[in-house]
Formats: structure tokens, C-alpha cells, sequence
């Protein structure tokens, strides 16, 4: 479980209800953002193994945790789009 702290207090309903909004989104976006950092680091392990094979199996999954990432806008589309284009690069690297 993550633990968020606060830097101030909440005054009005308003701010109050903000806040707890704003706590679980950060975390929503953490366990998004996680899933591409687990993803990636397998995918990169691949790369410098040179299992290219291995790699392509491991696109869809991280192509899917990049679009849903960005369909929530937890990261931005187009660095989402530049985040798979580099991959799909780098296995054309190693499969030459």
C-alpha cells in the first residue's frame, strides 16, 4: 500500500474532497506507471541478451500498459507513440 502525506491541511469541503481525489489518482497513476517500469525492465533484460524473439512476444503487453497509460493521461500520448517506437527499434537493432 503506498503511503501519501499531505504538505498542508485542507480547509473548505471542497479542498478536502480535492484532496482525497488527488490521493487516489497519484496512486492509480504509481501502479500504472509501475506496470510499464516491471514491463520494461524485462523487455530491456531481453535486449541486452539479444533474444529478440523473447522481445517481440513481450510488445503487446507493453504496448497495451503504455496506451492505457496514456488514455488516462497518467503519461502523455505522444510519449507513449515515442516510448513504443523506440522499442520497436530496439529489437530491430538486435535482430540484424
Amino acid at each position: 500500500m503506498f503511503v501519501v502525506t499531505t504538505r498542508y491541511m485542507a480547509i473548505t469541503s471542497s479542498a478536502k474532497k480535492a484532496l482525497r481525489v488527488s490521493k487516489r489518482k497519484r496512486i492509480k497513476n504509481i501502479r500504472r506507471i509501475s506496470a510499464i517500469d516491471s514491463s520494461l525492465k524485462k523487455f530491456r533484460k531481453l535486449i541486452v541478451d539479444k533474444k529478440a524473439d523473447e522481445a517481440t512476444k513481450l510488445l503487446p503487453e507493453l504496448f497495451k500498459a503504455y496506451d492505457k497509460a496514456a488514455k488516462v493521461n497518467s503519461i502523455k500520448k505522444g510519449a507513449a507513440d515515442r516510448a513504443k517506437s523506440r522499442l520497436v527499434a530496439a529489437i530491430k537493432r538486435i535482430s540484424k
